[in-house]
């Protein structure tokens, strides 16, 4: 069990300060919103960089599920309240609170310890929750005074009315994704394995929300749903492709045991009994190939498998993708989960209507659900985490070294002066690289200050156009991270951006 940074550690008060003052001054995450009105917790406003590079993590994600053969849909975020009863939502969907006994502020008991140590406490019973609060003196985050020896319920869903309607917001993409199975069904010609993903806004009643945008009460989920005959689960083909593919496994005995992932490849887990079907795995393996895509560090990604008493009861297995972050430690990202046939059967029974599936030797059966649950805040949140670099005090310089292909802007383009004949071709070089490129155009300030802005942005490129420009046709090319500097024709430049970037 490893302690967690903690309030008396004033080194790490002092980094975690300067990062959410580069999170604001940089244009990235601004809140709790609304500001000039105090700020209501757990709503955040994306600043115009901020918002670029959460589109970025949001079109990765885009990508992955196309080629692999999902496609997109979009849901309503409200439906009546019958949808959540059939869900489960309504009864169930709730956390644990524990209150000061001083002051009475309210806290989730499991978050309180997950925040300061390396340990799942989600699947803690209500006794094992109390007694480590009370043992790791866990004293209350807003007046340090004792927590009372009682737990209650709190109701995580967000509730309105529609037309005089009980109704809630959605808690997830999930449910809706389920409830038009039949159009699906008809899409997909009646053939199942079908996958299917949105990307949109969840709502959740989350008690006391901190960690920036990591626990939001309004935030985005990217979840593909691959609808599966159960039957076939042990028949996929994708499987064999990157079986020896090696995964930082942690099952929940290593967990225990407080010892470090394993890394073992598919097929090994699969004999192991580590994960239950082949397809089950191959959604394991996309969801770590999209993290390793956006370019997190190897070493900064473990997949824990949930204990049997944190698993929901429909899910006949679990497991989280985790990124180790610089100011919260491990961070959920990630939940890939089978979930068996439970929801098509429970709507099924509350709606009236069959969603079912035909074999072709006539058979009807509900197909199992494969789910791949993303958020995007969280790794984007994760990525400005684990790329900035505050100043030095030697040379003063802060740095975001995010992966060259995530930066939210790809190039700077800076004239050397606000001098007519360098602006001109500046201009038409930005209108060039603005064809397919997000690019900066920078004139104020000396040539150094414009280096640093683009550098505390994290643009991987800055194009500097001279007075030898007019002459050789040529740009000075400047890459962030090595400070190398390279002399490229202005007909080659559009090509050159491009291979760097990729």
């Amino acid at each position: 069990m490893v302690l967690k940074g903690t309030d008396s550690n004033k080194k790490s008060s002092e980094n975690e300060s300067a990062f959410v003052s580069f999170l604001q001054e940089a244009g990235l995450i601004w809140g709790p919103e609304p500001e000039i009105y105090g700020g209501l917790a757990g709503f955040y406003t994306y600043g115009p960089l901020g918002k670029l590079l959460k589109n970025k993590v949001e079109n990765s994600v885009r990508e992955v599920f196309n080629f692999n053969g999902f496609r997109e849909l979009e849901c309503p975020t409200v439906m009546p309240d019958r949808v959540w009863k059939a869900s489960g939502h309504l009864e169930t969907f709730s956390d644990r609170i524990i209150t000061c006994s001083k002051c009475k502020a309210v806290f989730r008991a499991d978050k309180l310890i997950e925040e300061k140590f390396d340990v799942s406490a989600d699947g803690f019973q209500d006794g094992k929750l109390l007694k480590f609060i009370r043992d790791k003196n866990i004293n209350c985050l807003s007046c340090g005074g004792r927590f009372g020896e009682k737990l209650e319920k709190q109701s995580l869903m967000m509730k309105t009315k529609v037309a005089g309607q009980d109704a809630s917001l959605r808690p997830e993409t999930a449910t809706v994704t389920y409830l038009p199975f039949i159009r699906m069904y008809q899409y997909f010609r009646k053939k199942l394995p079908f996958g299917v993903f949105q990307i949109g806004k969840a709502y959740r009643n989350e008690i006391s929300p901190r960690q920036s945008v990591l626990r939001g009460r309004e935030f985005t989920q990217a979840e593909g749903q691959l609808f599966i005959d159960p039957k076939e689960k042990n028949n996929w083909e994708k499987f064999d492709l990157i079986k020896d593919d090696k995964l930082p496994l942690w099952d929940y005995t290593l967990q225990d045991a407080e010892k470090l992932p394993v890394s073992m490849s598919l097929e090994s887990a699969l004999k192991k009994k580590l994960v239950s079907t082949k397809a089950y795995a191959w959604c394991l393996w996309l969801a770590y190939a999209q993290f390793k895509r956006f370019g997190v560090p190897e070493d900064k990604i473990r997949i824990r498998q949930h204990h049997p008493k944190e698993r929901a009861f429909y899910a006949s297995d679990a497991w989280d993708i985790e990124l180790k972050t610089n100011n919260y430690g491990w961070v959920e990202v990630c939940g890939v989960h089978d979930r068996t046939d439970y929801d098509l059967k429970q709507h099924s029974a509350e709606s009236g209507t069959s969603l079912e599936a035909i074999r072709e030797d006539g058979t009807k059966f509900t197909p199992h659900i494969l789910e791949i649950a993303f958020g995007t805040d969280r790794p984007t949140y994760a990525l400005i985490d684990l790329f900035y670099e505050k100043k030095s005090e030697g040379d003063g310089k802060t740095t975001f070294k995010i992966p060259y292909k995530m930066a939210p802007i790809s190039v700077s383009v800076f004239p050397l002066m606000k001098k007519p004949e360098l602006v001109e071709i500046a201009e038409k070089i930005f209108i060039d690289l603005s064809k397919h490129l997000i690019v900066d155009y920078d004139v104020s300030g000396s040539i150094g200050k414009r280096y640093l802005r683009s550098m505390t942005s994290g643009v991987p490129f800055a194009v500097t156009i001279d007075y030898d420009s007019i002459k050789d046709k040529s740009v000075t090319v400047r890459d962030r991270d090595s400070g190398k500097q390279e002399r490229i024709k202005i007909v080659e430049l559009v090509r050159y951006i491009d291979k760097k970037l990729q």
